[in-house]
């Protein structure tokens, strides 16, 4: 009996890409619940079998258009603290592009509905999970060495003080997208900045031969 012919794999990424994006602009506009796979079919000019063909289940078509938008997202932030700027400035940018725009933010919306199912995932699913937040994690920690070594930043451990930031921002982050009344986006980066500055100035420098107040 001949083998089997081998057909030859199709090209994933453009179609992927293209469910992708507007699987994130339909949550922009439509929040979650306007998220079907027949309303995206249309969307690209694919059946819901054909999206399931690439992404198996609803949960993975979330997790990978997560990662995707934090690809964009990553190459912003890259973008942001290589700029030839003071570590502060560059630390209230990170946090900036870290944070919500507000109610309804389509990557937090993900974010939080992504952290929802992964308590029902395997543990490859959460591993995929941590390493999107790790990546900010790494990011974080470098700058805070960084800014220590260049005397920006008092000394702390970069590692611990990187973590409870984040642990800080999921909070906030969390408040903003959610709506909760009496919290806007100015009133959080000023908890944030206010944490930043009494956690990382440095002490002033006083005149010889004195002495800090008790």
């Amino acid at each position: 009996m001949p083998a089997p012919v081998r057909r030859p794999r199709r090209r994933l990424s453009q179609p992927r890409e293209q469910v992708l994006a507007a699987a994130m602009a339909t949550i922009a506009a439509d929040g979650l619940d306007g998220l079907t796979m027949a309303g995206l079919g249309r969307e690209v000019g694919m059946s819901s079998g054909h999206i399931l063909y690439y992404f198996g289940t609803k949960d993975e078509l979330l997790l990978q258009t997560l990662q995707w938008s934090e690809e964009q997202l990553g190459a912003e932030r890259r973008a942001a603290l290589s700029r030839r700027l003071p570590p502060r400035e560059r630390l209230d940018a990170l946090i900036d592009l870290y944070l919500p725009d507000g109610h309804r933010d389509p990557r937090w919306t993900l974010w939080l509905e992504v952290w929802n199912r992964s308590q029902n995932a395997d543990d490859e699913t959460r591993e995929r999970q941590l390493d999107l937040e790790l990546a900010w994690h790494r990011d974080l920690a470098a700058l805070l060495v960084e800014g220590i070594s260049h005397g920006a930043f008092r000394p702390v451990d970069a590692e611990r003080f990187a973590t409870r930031t984040r642990a800080l921002l999921d909070g906030f982050g969390t408040h903003l997208v959610v709506g909760l009344p009496g919290t806007d986006r100015e009133q959080v980066r000023a908890h944030v900045r206010e944490f930043l500055d009494e956690s990382l100035s440095l002490p002033p420098v006083l005149p010889p031969g004195t002495t800090a107040a008790p």
